[in-house]
């Protein structure tokens, strides 16, 4: 399967990786990157737009380069029939985006697929979400220094904090909107279960963690869901987990696979 990237960061590296150890499987043609990348995470070429990525013939697209990219590309990517894997889910929480985005995959013959991410039990909460949910609840703890660049580096004195803190407190939408490179999995939450308005995001601030970690509950006809990970950072860029790189590997995976699951 031949595959095109957008980004050429922390998580497109990883996956260029992955595809590179099963070259009998997947081969990256490109990646869309900024001017500012002069060189590539893999052996693949970097083009500057949607039309250059196009020529190379990918049959899948890897959206792994945050909330500007999805704004620049889904609708484009997905009105040209080729299925997109997006990453940057909480770009979605634009309701703006979301409507354009949505839009483009339901005219699509291509398909818009969005990875777990870090989120734990997203089949569960998806299947939960058949019968009915409740309520759901995602508490995401990260080391303070995870937070810098956000606004909680403008509210808290993140390198004075020595116990667990609440930098955030509110439903998903605000919370992807607000820290963008940070809750990705509140959006994934948000969508698969009861929509942003309804899903009840905290943020914390913990000096003692050293990993990312999310709580994730949830409740409705199907009972009660209680799951928490305890992520490692992305080995290049510690406000993503790794987990984020391995669900776009799963479902890359499960393109080719003869047994699914």
């Amino acid at each position: 399967m031949k595959i095109g990237l957008i980004g050429n960061g922390a998580i497109a590296k990883l996956v260029t990786t992955f595809c590179a150890e099963r070259s009998d499987r997947f081969t990256v043609v490109g990646a869309i990157g900024l001017p500012s990348d002069t060189v590539s995470v893999g052996k693949h070429p970097i083009v500057q737009d949607w039309t250059a990525l196009k020529t190379l013939g990918p049959e899948l697209v890897v959206e792994c380069a945050g909330h500007g990219a999805v704004k620049s590309y889904a609708a484009a990517i997905l009105n040209d029939g080729f299925d997109l894997i997006l990453v940057s889910t909480g770009s979605l929480a634009d309701a703006a985006l979301w409507d354009e985005v949505s839009a483009a995959a339901k005219r699509s013959t291509g398909q818009l697929k969005l990875p777990a991410g870090a989120l734990p039990g997203v089949d569960s909460l998806s299947a939960g979400k058949l019968a009915g949910l409740d309520k759901v609840t995602l508490k995401s703890s990260k080391p303070p220094k995870a937070w810098s660049g956000t606004p909680a580096e403008k509210s808290h004195d993140l390198a004075a904090i020595t116990s667990p803190t609440v930098i955030f407190s509110g439903n998903a939408r605000e919370a992807a909107l607000a820290f963008p490179k940070n809750a990705n999995v509140a959006a994934t939450a948000a969508l698969a279960g009861l929509g942003f308005e309804r899903t009840t995001i905290t943020l914390v601030a913990d000096p003692n963690v050293t990993q990312n970690v999310h709580h994730l509950e949830a409740e409705g006809a199907f009972g009660k869901l209680i799951l928490e990970i305890n992520a490692n950072p992305s080995p290049d860029n510690p406000k993503t987990s790794h987990m984020a790189a391995l669900s776009i590997m799963r479902v890359l995976e499960n393109e080719v696979a003869s047994i699914v699951i």
